[in-house]
């Protein structure tokens, strides 16, 4: 009897395809609730703290004055309470993974909110 379950076995594993993907060939496909990596449209911004008050980690560092928002990826455990608390929504989870790194300085990331240009007014029409 054990002899039909190996053969079995041995068939189904020479005639079958592989059963990962063949990496270089086939990129992987990430769904679309596959956690990543957290990004923020800092235009879209208020800077109201609330992601760094929520973190779990301490992963994030907002500076109102500065205005200034400041994530450590390796501290970032990408459990989602961040974008689920911002209040204007600039908070987005990817579904990509951040690309490796070989220095933990390399994995904090500060974005700061540029000025925006001040409008001139048109000269007075003739």
């Amino acid at each position: 009897m054990r002899l039909f379950t190996m053969t079995k076995t041995v068939t189904k594993n020479l005639l079958g395809g592989p059963a990962t993907l063949m990496y270089p060939k086939v990129k992987r496909s990430f769904t679309a609730i596959t956690r990543g990596r957290v990004e923020n449209n800092i235009n879209k911004c208020i800077f109201c703290g609330m992601c760094s008050r929520r973190c779990p980690t301490d992963a994030i560092a907002v500076t109102k004055d500065c205005k200034e928002w400041q994530i450590d990826r390796l501290k970032c455990c990408t459990c989602n309470l961040c974008v689920e608390i911002c209040p204007v929504k600039c908070l987005s989870m990817e579904n990509q993974y951040a690309p490796p790194i070989s220095e933990k300085t390399e994995a904090i990331y500060t974005l700061i909110a540029k000025k925006e240009a001040s409008k001139k007014e048109a000269p007075p029409a003739e």
